[in-house]
């Protein structure tokens, strides 16, 4: 069974799983793109109404992965936009339904919120994560930020 409790990104248990997130994604980023820049995320931004940042645990209380939304400008479109950070699930905790079940979670409390669609960016080497956000019902959109790391953007109405 997997807890999703409510972290501030600064707490140590949020923080540990973010440091491990960025790491792996600064080994694995492709190097066509030059050096990944890590960002550790403001904490103001992930406490409601503005987000929440969510820590996943198993029933022996270990840490297996995290996550986050928050409020961003909406670009034009009318309504809430919400912005989904850092999904990350521990290796050992890949290929169960996790990653689906934490974007599930994300997007309650996005709507608890008032939140009337989410977007996110990633990369294209993550083929897994862009799979899960196509399958969950986001389409590809323009890109809405400059974040470095990002070569896709996708958008989900709520």
């Amino acid at each position: 069974m997997v807890v999703w409790k409510e972290s501030r990104v600064d707490a140590p248990v949020a923080h540990e799983l973010l440091t491990e997130y960025f790491d792996s994604r600064a080994a694995g980023f492709p190097v066509t793109q030059g050096r990944y820049r890590t960002i550790f995320p403001a904490s103001e931004d992930f406490i409601g109404p503005r987000g929440v940042f969510l820590v996943a645990v198993d029933e022996s209380d270990a840490l297996i992965g995290c996550g986050g939304i928050r409020r961003i400008e909406s670009g034009g479109v009318d309504g809430h936009r919400y912005e989904v950070k850092h999904l990350y699930l521990r290796p050992a905790a890949r290929g169960r339904g996790l990653g689906r079940a934490l974007l599930a979670q994300l997007e309650g409390r996005a709507r608890d919120f008032g939140a009337t669609e989410l977007v996110l960016d990633t990369n294209a080497s993550l083929e897994a994560a862009g799979g899960l956000y196509r399958s969950s019902g986001y389409s590809d959109i323009p890109h809405y930020n400059d974040n470095p790391n990002a070569t896709n953007w996708y958008r989900k109405l709520l």
